[in-house]
């Protein structure tokens, strides 16, 4: 049976996930360590990678970019920075005592009948796995909701499991990603989640990795369904990822101005009915004609007499140049605000 995206996943709200890949290096206590910062930055997800060594590698795989002193290969990284399955259960349930949704992106089958018996909420296909169908398609099965991540896809290929995805009746989304690290404000593509959404007709987001806030608030800004962006509990933390990440205090502030700018959005302003909230403003910020010096009964006011002056509760400033040949009823010292009583009628 289908199964849909999480109660916070919803039309009009961004749902935010922090992403802790593998920061963590394998130690258990600091990924819980992110998921207790992520929980107290306002996130709705935390999100990690499971790597299981022997289903997905062979020890003959190089690093793309070799950052590790301790690990001879990427099959020795994956081996030490696993997590067993209880551990994995573990983390799942202290995430969701966080008040987290729990996800984790599955590189073999294994992993997704680990994640699966973790409970993620709902599954992210990571950019190089889109087109693994055996993998798309064992998540599939679950019936759990699929969102895509697009940074190594074509158009095409997006076509085609977006389409895969429905075929079987489950939920989908579609995630913007760039797949550089960190990736330049060139490069975020935030044009491409619009096109998503009139493409595919479903949730779509961005998959950040500026490490940055500036485009997941420009996302929320444009609408974005999902904002998913790497963590780091410090720059100064090991790790490839770090350099693409943002601080966990960061994230916070990111948070606090999508929900804000959520706020400006479900509220929009009619000008002239707030203009008359602030009527009562108007006195004092506004201006009013005033004499620049004490004049007597009986002057014809010239332009060198008058001046705009606060607060507003005066002739209203704007009719200054009209002033201009009008008499005086009585004697009036400096800086008196103007009211038609002051004048005679006009001849």
């Amino acid at each position: 049976m289908p199964q849909r995206w999480p109660e916070r996943f919803r039309p009009r709200r961004c749902y935010v996930i922090g992403e802790v890949g593998l920061t963590h290096d394998g130690s258990l206590g600091l990924a819980r360590a992110f998921v207790d910062a992520i929980a107290a930055a306002g996130a709705d997800a935390v999100k990690f990678q499971t790597h299981i060594a022997s289903a997905e590698s062979t020890p003959s795989e190089p690093f793309r970019i070799k950052f590790s002193h301790q690990d001879a290969s990427r099959y020795a990284y994956w081996q030490r920075t696993a997590f067993t399955d209880v551990e994995w259960l573990g983390l799942a349930d202290h995430a969701r005592a966080k008040g987290l949704d729990f996800l984790s992106s599955p590189f073999s089958l294994e992993a997704i009948e680990l994640l699966e018996r973790a409970g993620v909420a709902f599954w992210k296909a990571a950019s190089g796995e889109v087109g693994n169908l055996p993998l798309l398609d064992a998540m599939l099965a679950t019936g759990r909701p699929i969102l895509l991540s697009s940074g190594m896809s074509t158009l095409d290929e997006l076509d085609a499991s977006v389409a895969r995805v429905r075929g079987h009746g489950s939920e989908v989304g579609v995630m913007q990603c760039t797949t550089a690290y960190p990736c330049p404000p060139e490069k975020v593509g935030l044009n491409v989640i619009g096109e998503f959404r009139d493409r595919y007709q479903c949730p779509v987001g961005l998959s950040d990795h500026s490490g940055t806030i500036f485009p997941g608030l420009a996302a929320a800004t444009l609408g974005a369904d999902v904002v998913e962006l790497h963590v780091t509990l410090s720059r100064e933390m090991f790790g490839p990822d770090v350099v693409a990440s943002v601080t966990s205090d960061e994230l916070r502030i990111m948070i606090e101005g999508i929900r804000f700018i959520e706020r400006m959005q479900a509220n929009p302003v009619e000008k002239n009915a707030m203009a008359g909230e602030t009527a009562h403003l108007r006195k004092l910020f506004t201006r009013s004609v005033a004499l620049r010096q004490a004049l007597d009964a009986g002057t014809v006011l010239e332009s060198a007499h008058l001046a705009a002056k606060k607060p507003g509760t005066g002739l209203p400033a704007s009719r200054l140049p009209e002033l201009v040949g009008r008499r005086l009823k009585r004697a009036l010292p400096a800086d008196t605000l103007l009211s038609e009583d002051d004048l005679e009628d006009r001849a």
